[in-house]
């Protein structure tokens, strides 16, 4: 089923239309949240918020237009959100009186059942994710995704000049970090 289908399916309220774009799309909109904020766990809800978002606004979609780019423009925007309210709780969390403050579980990873590749991973994410936006954005989208520049400039709202330059100094920015 193509995507122009699996449209029509969801718009008619049958499941395999669902389905069927879940499974075309799911694992590039996770590879993306997962990209922008670093976190695994993070990463699987906002894709499933991307997704619920997707499908309640389903109808403004334009079908002459790729849905996977739709979908990842969805997903950007969410972790956009996501980024901004997990800062606001950072400052609440930090703001609270440490008696009351000890009882807030450590969103970090386990040491103890990480391996020594994942660590590396890890650290390969965190990089990722502590890229301002402007850069971060067109980088997963080139290289994770494997979208064209031209593509990109279009999810992103910005000349395709402007992803070429920032993915540059994302690289830039990212062999800086390695080399420390």
């Amino acid at each position: 089923m193509d995507d122009a289908a699996a449209v029509a399916d969801v718009l008619a309220g049958r499941q395999a239309g669902f389905a069927a774009l879940m499974a075309m799309h799911r694992e590039a909109v996770f590879r993306l949240v997962r990209g922008h904020l670093g976190s695994e766990a993070d990463a699987l809800e906002v894709t499933q918020e991307s997704f619920v978002a997707a499908f309640l606004s389903l109808r403004r979609y334009d079908p002459e237009r790729p849905f996977r780019a739709w979908i990842l423009r969805i997903a950007v925007n969410k972790s956009r959100d996501w980024s901004r309210r997990r800062a606001v709780r950072r400052f609440f969390t930090s703001a609270l009186p440490i008696d009351q403050a000890a009882g807030v579980p450590d969103a970090g990873p386990d040491p103890e059942t990480a391996l020594v590749s994942s660590r590396a991973v890890e650290r390969i994410h965190a990089a990722i994710a502590a890229l301002p936006a402007s850069l971060k954005e067109p980088l997963l989208l080139c290289a994770l995704e494997g979208l064209q520049q031209d593509e990109a400039a279009v999810i992103l709202g910005i000349s395709r000049k402007a992803v070429e330059t920032r993915i540059y100094r994302a690289r830039q920015k990212l062999a800086h970090l390695a080399g420390d």
